[in-house]
């Protein structure tokens, strides 16, 4: 997953929901369970699983979450090993 455009979190009771926008158009949309990772083109998907496809399996199974739901203005996560950059900048 590439995305560098502006997006949206969203936190609930239940869950974090991240939207990216292009040109005005959502090209991305995840909820973000303490369970289970939704995007909106797949089906849900457990914690492990999502990670293992789409991060790395040694990543925690909150990885995500506590890094959407962290209060800092600005985020990066680099991980050469596995070459992932998450870079999250909060207006």
């Amino acid at each position: 997953m590439k995305f560098h455009d502006k997006g949206f979190i969203y936190k609930f009771k239940d869950y974090t929901q991240v939207q990216v926008f292009s040109f005005g158009n959502a090209i991305f949309d995840m909820k973000i369970y303490n369970d289970k990772i939704c995007k909106s083109t797949f089906k849900c998907q457990d914690l492990d699983t999502f990670n293992k496809e789409n991060l790395s399996s040694t990543y925690p199974k909150n990885f995500l979450k506590e890094l959407f739901d962290t209060d800092k203005k600005e985020i990066i996560h680099r991980d050469n090993e596995n070459s992932i950059l998450i870079k999250i900048i909060k207006d």
